[in-house]
């Protein structure tokens, strides 16, 4: 064929069949500039195409807009090579021997960074790109390295050619990729490095003289920042091809979120009202709020009025200022949220594109001994009430607490009895094991336990026992694993790996049917691996890492509470 016949060549290559192309991730590339041009190496986007990727190159603009409409549409991102950052962005002033500085890069790479560091996009930095990622989250850079170099690592030979070696961690994702190296030849083209990779990564990689040449997440995050030039060198491509397997992973894990509705069972954020938080702003206070649920592709929460111990009076008072101010949060914002009260209304929500709160109270005591508080709270939409806290109350013992009652209070059951007639779920999280099962008992309807974990894997008497699993299963009821650290481990640090350990054991235990995540966000909950509301995809991802099919995992985000949920309601009278 005519290589200049090019409607032939197109109807050869593209519509000679359906679909007209293969389904491949989307990577981004950072654009560099100079001469009043955005350019990239052909490297870069030869790389990733040989990787199985689909290059984009992504101009320096410092638009939020643009920057936040681009992650939308890439799978992962390369940070590329070039200039030395300015260093007032790090709050230095200029080294001597400080390099030429490319302000038109330094904002938009920065802000190109953190907003997909947040959206748990896969990233590879390379070069100027793992200075980037120092820059960006947390770390420092050198600005020069010569004085405690060993040898010139700003090298004239062509970057095709391998001037050093450097000595790869043993336990490192880095190692895997090339197959248990310890050593690498890499190329070197810099006189900037990292010099500190704070809290977000760790080094995998260092020079014969200390300088640090690769790092990688401590957070379980798909990032790895290198000092040379992969893209120009033979055995680059690993880098590559894992960097496209995240992207492909990463656009599932998405698209797995379209397909479920997630829904967290309790979050304490309505503690932090009073220090003047605002939900739509993405606050470091807060592990919830509109930002962090839009990058986590999370639906729905149940926010808790939580009434602490031991509060004398005002307690109802407490829990409706709570309500009121997540009815004005959602006013406020009610374009993007509402308040839901049924599961039809959370599905509706997320058809409709917007998130949800349901409201729940944490402590039995905000009904101040009354039945007519409870009903009142009915009618404010509560979901589910915690009969208590960490501390007995009028209505039951707590897991903490002295056996005030010996179990249920003769209270208590009228609070159970009338819950179910309210169709409000009854929360047995905090509750001694006695008022545990006498709830079982008195309690018409299924139970749930809102957030607690496994004591068979951390013996803490808020933990359920595997006896006491199997029962709540029994009775149709449901056990909501929890992400506060004391509830998932006693000693040592909880992360993610935790708290898949705690699932794995309560799905053998109780069934795929009786199980889900109560994360405790904003009440000390959160770990290592999902920290905040913006890293619930990394749950999805290992759920879909373990072969879950969408059945299970809608299960698992909220469907077997929701399941409750609905046949409690269904009683109302």
């Amino acid at each position: 064929m005519n290589r200049y016949d090019w409607q032939s060549l197109l109807a050869a290559s593209a519509y000679s069949k359906y679909p007209e192309a293969s389904q491949r991730p989307v990577i981004g590339i950072t654009g560099n500039y100079g001469d009043l041009t955005c350019k990239l190496a052909e490297t870069y986007y030869k790389s990733v195409l040989r990787a199985g990727g689909v290059p984009v190159i992504i101009p320096p603009l410092a638009d939020t807009d643009v920057i936040i409409n681009t992650l939308e549409h890439v799978d992962a991102l390369v940070l590329s090579g070039g200039g030395d950052y300015d260093p007032h962005y790090a709050g230095e002033e200029p080294h001597p021997l400080l390099g030429d500085i490319n302000e038109e890069r330094d904002l938009p790479e920065l802000f190109i960074t953190r907003l997909a560091y947040n959206r748990q996009l896969p990233v590879l930095g390379i070069c100027r790109g793992i200075q980037t990622l120092a820059m960006a989250l947390g770390g420092r850079v050198r600005q020069d390295i010569t004085d405690i170099a060993a040898f010139n690592h700003s090298q004239s030979e062509e970057r095709s050619v391998a001037t050093h070696q450097v000595s790869v961690v043993g336990d490192s994702l880095l190692s895997q990729l090339y197959k248990g190296a310890d050593t690498l030849s890499v190329n070197s083209f810099h006189h900037q490095a990292v010099c500190e990779t704070g809290d977000r990564f760790r080094v995998t990689a260092t020079s014969t003289d200390g300088i640090i040449e690769a790092m990688e997440s401590t957070e379980f995050k798909p990032i790895i920042g290198v000092q040379w030039h992969p893209e120009c060198l033979a055995e680059g491509l690993p880098l590559f091809q894992w960097l496209v397997g995240e992207a492909v992973r990463y656009r599932e894990t998405c698209l797995m979120h379209q397909q479920v509705l997630t829904l967290d069972s309790h979050c304490d954020t309505p503690m932090f009202f009073p220090q003047g938080v605002d939900f739509g702003m993405r606050d470091e206070r807060l592990l919830v709020d509109l930002h962090k649920m839009t990058e986590g592709h999370q639906d729905a929460t149940i926010m808790v009025a939580y009434i602490p111990q031991p509060t004398e009076s005002g307690m109802k008072a407490m829990a409706d200022g709570i309500f009121d101010k997540i009815e004005s949060i959602v006013a406020a914002h009610q374009q993007y949220i509402r308040i839901a009260r049924t599961p039809d209304e959370l599905f509706a929500n997320k058809q409709a594109g917007r998130k949800s709160i349901m409201l729940g109270i944490e402590n039995g005591a905000a009904i101040e001994g009354s039945i007519v508080n409870l009903r009142h709270f009915a009618q404010r939409g509560i979901v589910y009430m915690t009969l208590c806290h960490n501390g007995d109350n009028d209505i039951c013992d707590s897991a903490k607490g002295t056996q005030t009652h010996n179990g249920i209070s003769l209270f208590g059951r009228q609070v159970v009895n009338e819950m179910n007639r309210l169709g409000i779920m009854v929360d047995l999280s905090h509750a001694a094991e006695k008022s545990f099962y006498d709830a079982l008992e008195i309690s018409q309807q299924p139970i749930v336990c809102s957030h607690s974990s496994c004591r068979a894997l951390c013996d803490h008497p808020r933990n359920l026992t595997d006896q006491q699993m199997r029962d709540l299963a029994a009775k149709g009821g449901v056990m909501q694993v929890t992400l506060y650290h004391g509830f998932l481990r006693l000693d040592g640090e909880a992360t993610i790996n935790d708290v898949m350990a705690h699932l794995d054991h309560a799905i053998e235990v109780m069934g795929i049917d009786h199980v889900g995540l109560g994360t405790d966000f904003d009440g000390d909950g959160g770990v290592r691996g999902l920290a905040n509301a913006a890293e619930l995809l990394h749950f999805t991802r290992r759920l879909m890492d373990k072969g879950y099919s969408v059945n299970d995992i809608q299960k698992i985000w909220g469907g077997n509470f929701l399941r409750v949920m609905s046949q409690v309601q269904s009683v109302r009278n």
